[in-house]
């Protein structure tokens, strides 16, 4: 009898529940797999396999010459400038479309409802914020280098809108998620919107604030590396030059120098979140 209550008390209760739960999300992933053609065996079948460990076997050893080095230490400053300037121009484009549409910060919302026309803007705004976003950096990338040629300037304009999008949907939340009354004690009292949000929202905020835009700016680097595959400058665009050419010795010290990279700005990116939390 001890035995049984031993057996039943180590068995999990919730198992059932489990299995069904995995047995459906395995139901609802086999249709994606199979429309996306997924078949990872493919990739070890032998006409495949052959020019794989070929083109892995070119990666040793990485180039070290002195000038090809140099190159690319210029390419990921460049990496690293695209990504900054980017999200520079991001919090310009979203600090403003971030504080017009708040609703802690409406004069009108401080009786109740919002007044008709406040409200539409805020509305469109949002829309505005919701376009941005929504168009990935790449598509951005890919519009602006027919506009402005080859290089960094179409990366920058890439990254600005559509992080600018970002930034200003999650700096509007943040600054709607925090304790609005002192805000609204200041606007009560005929304090303007900008000493409102000066002196009440930003001080409680400031923090989780810029720890969110440090975190964009680590990700902007990740996306300037991928930029440069479609034109948009940096390391990305000599490493593409690089495997049209199958040149695997220098995608290979490109490689290591832009996971180093990622790493570096990781880090960074960490010790700065540290520092302001």
């Amino acid at each position: 009898m001890q035995t049984v209550l031993s057996q039943t008390a180590k068995r999990d209760p919730a198992w059932m529940g489990r299995l069904f739960w995995l047995l459906a999300g395995l139901a609802l992933l086999w249709p994606a797999l199979v429309l996306t053609e997924f078949k990872v065996w493919t990739l070890f079948e032998a006409s495949n396999l052959k020019p794989t460990l070929k083109f892995l076997g070119d990666f040793f050893p990485p180039k070290i010459e002195g000038e090809f080095l140099l190159l690319v230490a210029k390419e990921t400053w460049r990496t690293v400038a695209i990504a900054t300037a980017g999200i520079a121009l991001a919090m310009v484009l979203a600090v403003p479309l971030a504080l017009l549409s708040v609703r802690v910060l409406s004069v009108s919302a401080l009786t109740g409802k919002m007044n008709k026309l406040p409200s539409v803007l805020r509305t469109l705004l949002r829309w505005v914020m919701v376009l941005l976003r929504s168009v990935p950096e790449l598509i951005w990338a890919l519009i602006f280098v027919r506009v402005v040629g080859l290089g960094p300037t179409a990366g920058v304009i890439a990254i600005a809108l559509t992080y600018g999008g970002m930034l200003g949907k999650v700096y509007a939340e943040i600054l709607e998620s925090g304790d609005a009354q002192v805000t609204q004690s200041l606007l009560r009292n005929g304090a303007g919107r900008l000493q409102a949000f000066f002196y009440g929202l930003l001080p409680q905020n400031a923090a989780e604030l810029t720890s969110y835009s440090v975190y964009r700016w680590e990700c902007a680097i990740r996306s300037s590396a991928v930029l440069g595959f479609v034109g948009a400058g940096g390391l990305g665009q000599q490493m593409d030059a690089s495997m049209k050419m199958f040149n695997g010795s220098e995608v290979a010290t490109m490689l290591i120098v832009f996971m180093l990279l990622v790493w570096l700005a990781d880090a960074t990116s960490a010790w700065l979140r540290k520092k302001l939390g």
